[in-house]
């Protein structure tokens, strides 16, 4: 793909951005160990505490809590990695900042990671944190009637797979799901034709490797569940409310528009948000240029007046 493509703010991050050497299990191995070393140190804001919790199965859920006793909104996020790589601590910059500005309550799973655990291990360490948070709704203060769920890449594959979960098992509903560039369908992995665009961030190739990590030998096949592609999803009457930010230079913007379209259909209000230029993940890669602030503002915006409801 030629730089040119990319939103001139962007670009600069955008070349520099190293190839990820997730295909193998050296590179995998190697990525995990590094990653942690190259994310910013984020200071919790005033007010904002930042602590590790832990579910019945033993599962690790790192929790942002604002100060204060009344009874707050939530979010339960999940972190992106394209299945493979990623951690909850990536996210402390967004996610206290969150806590802070919108005075919420963030819930972020350490979901156990593909190929040594594929599906279902992720979606059900997700729908196990959603869970923990109703069970200890009281402790935490929250407002099990304002819970949002959201995550970027993979997580918010696994947040939309998340929501048909919740929505198909009953009781208690999320208020909202706050999808950012969501990884929704395995066959996209298996077009062979994108390989030859080589976006910019995450590629189809890296895409092949993630989705083949995580499904195995049944990627592709007719009876892959919605949980674990959303996209497969036939039904999406009676979903809660959508946000879907994506750039259109991305590997997912055609399978996200369509998601966002499908919900629409189904008379689910979803707000899709397209910024022209924009890679894989753009905000995080680059989140001072002006085009990365006001996304980010559109996208807190909304999730504030979700949440308010």
């Amino acid at each position: 793909m030629d730089i040119n493509r990319v939103h001139p703010e962007l670009r600069k991050a955008t070349a520099s951005f190293p190839k990820l050497p997730v295909g193998s299990a050296f590179g995998r191995a190697l990525t995990r160990l590094l990653l942690p070393l190259l994310l910013p140190r984020a200071k919790a804001p005033a007010g904002v505490s930042i602590t590790w919790q832990e579910a019945p199965s033993g599962q690790k859920l790192r929790v942002y809590k604002p100060g204060g006793s009344n009874q707050k909104a939530a979010l339960l996020y999940i972190h992106g990695g394209g299945m493979m790589i990623g951690a909850a601590k990536m996210d402390d910059v967004l996610l206290a900042g969150l806590a802070a500005d919108l005075g919420i309550l963030v819930v972020s799973p350490e979901y156990r990671l593909a190929p040594e655990n594929p599906y279902p291990s992720a979606i059900d360490d997700c729908n196990e944190a959603w869970h923990w948070m109703l069970n200890n709704a009281a402790n935490l203060e929250i407002d099990t009637k304002r819970i949002a769920i959201g995550g970027e890449s993979a997580g918010g594959g696994l947040a939309a797979g998340s929501v048909l979960r919740i929505h198909d098992e009953g009781g208690t509903q999320p208020i909202a799901q706050w999808l950012f560039c969501p990884m929704l369908d395995d066959r996209t992995a298996l077009d062979r034709k994108l390989d030859e665009v080589n976006h910019f961030i995450w590629d189809n190739k890296l895409n092949l490797a993630g989705w083949t990590s995580y499904l195995g030998a049944q990627l592709g096949a007719d009876d892959v569940s919605a949980y674990a592609a959303p996209a497969r999803r036939k039904d999406l009457r009676g979903l809660p409310k959508a946000w879907i930010g994506v750039g259109d230079i991305e590997l997912f913007y055609e399978e996200d528009r369509s998601y966002a379209e499908g919900l629409k259909a189904a008379g689910v209000a979803c707000e899709l948000d397209v910024v022209a230029g924009g890679p894989h993940a753009f905000e995080g890669l680059d989140p001072k240029a002006q085009v990365s602030i006001d996304y980010a503002s559109r996208a807190r915006a909304w999730l504030k007046k979700a949440l308010a409801a």
